[in-house]
């Protein structure tokens, strides 16, 4: 189980059969704060693989660069032997199931940033709608102490 952000948008690829199978790579992110105090985060990708036949055209359709998702799937290592005889290997996952997380609201955001940036500009954001990110977190704090998950 994995969640994270496309690193670009999905490559789409069609068989002759009607298959599909759709790739891209995933990066998930931890932090947490070291001994010295300093907050560290780091980063892991994930090289995605969807064969499945309604999920791979939910991805196709639906998924972008930076849109946020849960993955459910089984990690698979392929091997295979290049042109010079050297043996290569690639470990990928393979999705099962997904739930995207990234709302309509944050997409078309995300879509209208992209399109303003390939132009050179970025539009002023508009907050005046919605309270300020100190205010909704107001009192939240959740260190892996206080947590109680069982795992």
């Amino acid at each position: 189980m994995l969640i994270g952000n496309l690193g670009k948008d999905p490559e789409t690829r069609h068989f002759e059969g009607g298959g599909m199978l759709v790739k891209f790579p995933l990066a998930t992110s931890e932090t947490y704060t070291n001994r010295a105090g300093e907050r560290v985060t780091t980063t892991e990708w994930h090289n995605v693989v969807i064969t499945r036949k309604g999920l791979a055209d939910v991805c196709d359709k639906y998924l972008k660069k930076g849109f946020k998702i849960f993955l459910e799937g089984k990690i698979k290592t392929r091997s295979w032997t290049d042109d010079s005889g050297n043996t290569r290997y690639a470990t990928e996952i393979n999705g099962e199931n997904m739930t995207i997380l990234t709302s309509r609201e944050e997409a078309q955001a995300m879509q209208g940033r992209q399109s303003s940036n390939d132009q050179g500009y970025t539009p002023p954001q508009d907050n005046s709608s919605k309270p300020a990110q100190s205010q909704v977190n107001e009192g939240f704090h959740l260190d892996e102490e206080d947590d109680d998950l069982p795992f």
